[in-house]
């Protein structure tokens, strides 16, 4: 099993290329399922989560190919083609590796009229139930029996247009249930749908596809059915959590950056709180460039659904806030379960406690290397980015989290002067 080991203290400076968004690219590649044409989509990360969806969607019987990138782009481009199902089965041993697997519910159903999913997992960061997806299928004639480990889904006439209103607002639920509507016949209503960029997003590139949705970005959407959508090409917004990241590092380690290819409108309040802690932050015609110009100030942040702080971006302001001048406090309001990361910061001299949902970081001057084990996939960013900063040598261990959300973050963060190396523990 690798291991990432960083030797810290050293500025950054230079740019970093920002990849196409993890969190959009599971959501549209599942759109393919929803036409026999193609759909090819551009600046597709290079992930571990992309490649186990991709295996998903050939359990389906859907061909998946890949280029590499086009002059100008970044990242890879997939040609994704459902022109036959030979099944509606997602399972356990696929499902089991990501919670963005449920996302083929909606697609499957609408197209074939059934669909069986396991029961997903993904990080363990907390209870994340499929509940809400279940009630949207139901409220668009879908019957559910929840058995053995397995949903299944039918419809015996297909999908009927109807009102769906979530009890709270659930990315995935909103998601799957905009996937489903698009094929049902009539009108949709999606109320306290999630407003996240990705959402708005999938919505684009499903209009590209011939569906008809409006609202997107707002709290209630609208889709008309359509019987059939086509094929289409699509390019994957840049993913605005690892931009984030990566500012957040110029926070710890210090320097200067330029965040290639990053979109100053969608990291919204991040960006606020990033000038809130003291870096400079602003557009250029390339991206976003993010400066550091003295200690980190201690901030408050509470975690919300969009357009509030993204509570994937709470463990790295953490790990930054871990040398601020002052007193934080992080309230973590999505997941029960997210502070895991907090004992492993503690490891390099961070000094945090955590009472129920609230994580009260008292700034220290320094961190120190140690020998750290990653938890999730963000937690192991705010390991990273600890130990950017830290005196000595830091190892983070256990770093196949990274591999499903981070695209070459050695080499982006090497190319940008920090020393950072993966090794084999073998």
């Amino acid at each position: 099993m690798d291991k990432i080991i960083i030797r810290g203290g050293r500025p950054l400076s230079g740019r970093i290329a920002i990849s196409g968004a993890k969190n959009a690219a599971l959501t549209l590649m599942p759109a393919a399922i929803l036409t026999e044409e193609p759909l090819t989509l551009r600046n597709l990360p290079r992930l571990a989560d992309v490649d186990t969806f991709g295996h998903l969607l050939n359990q389906h019987g859907v061909s998946t190919m890949i280029e590499g990138h086009r002059r100008g782009e970044f990242g890879r481009v997939m040609t994704i083609k459902a022109a036959r199902l030979t099944s509606t089965l997602a399972p356990y041993d696929i499902v089991r590796k990501m919670r963005a697997s449920v996302l083929v519910l909606g697609p499957l159903l609408a197209r074939a009229g059934e669909a069986t999913v396991s029961l997903p997992g993904g990080c363990a960061i907390g209870n994340r139930p499929v509940d809400l997806h279940l009630k949207a299928m139901e409220a668009l004639g879908a019957e559910i029996e929840v058995t053995s480990g397995y949903v299944k889904a039918t419809t015996a006439n297909g999908l009927v247009g109807g009102r769906i209103t979530f009890p709270i607002v659930s990315v995935g639920a909103t998601e799957n249930a905009l996937m489903a509507a698009v094929l049902a016949k009539g009108e949709s209503v999606i109320e306290n749908a999630a407003r996240e960029p990705e959402i708005v997003d999938l919505a684009n590139c499903l209009n590209a596809m011939g569906a008809k949705i409006e609202g997107h970005g707002t709290s209630t959407i609208r889709v008309q059915g359509r019987t059939s959508l086509h094929g289409a090409t699509y390019a994957v917004m840049p993913d605005r959590i690892e931009a984030g990241s990566y500012a957040c590092a110029v926070g710890t380690a210090g320097g200067e950056v330029e965040l290639v290819g990053a979109d100053l409108a969608t990291l919204g309040v991040v960006a606020d709180r990033l000038r809130d802690a003291g870096l400079e932050v602003e557009a250029t015609d390339d991206g976003v460039r993010v400066k550091h110009t003295g200690r980190i100030r201690a901030i408050d942040i509470e975690t919300q659904p969009f357009p509030g702080f993204p509570t994937d971006m709470q463990a790295q302001f953490m790990a930054m806030l871990a040398l601020a001048d002052g007193t934080s406090h992080l309230t973590e309001t999505i997941f029960e379960n997210r502070y895991m990361h907090v004992p492993e910061l503690a490891r390099m001299g961070a000094d945090i406690r955590v009472s129920g949902r609230t994580a009260e970081v008292h700034g220290v001057d320094r961190l120190t290397g140690a020998q750290v084990m990653a938890t999730d996939l963000r937690a192991s960013m705010s390991l990273v980015l600890a130990g950017l900063a830290a005196e000595g040598e830091t190892v983070v261990n256990r770093i196949y989290h990274l591999d499903r959300g981070y695209e070459h973050l050695e080499e982006k963060l090497s190319g940008a002067g920090a020393d950072i190396e993966r090794v084999s523990s073998d």
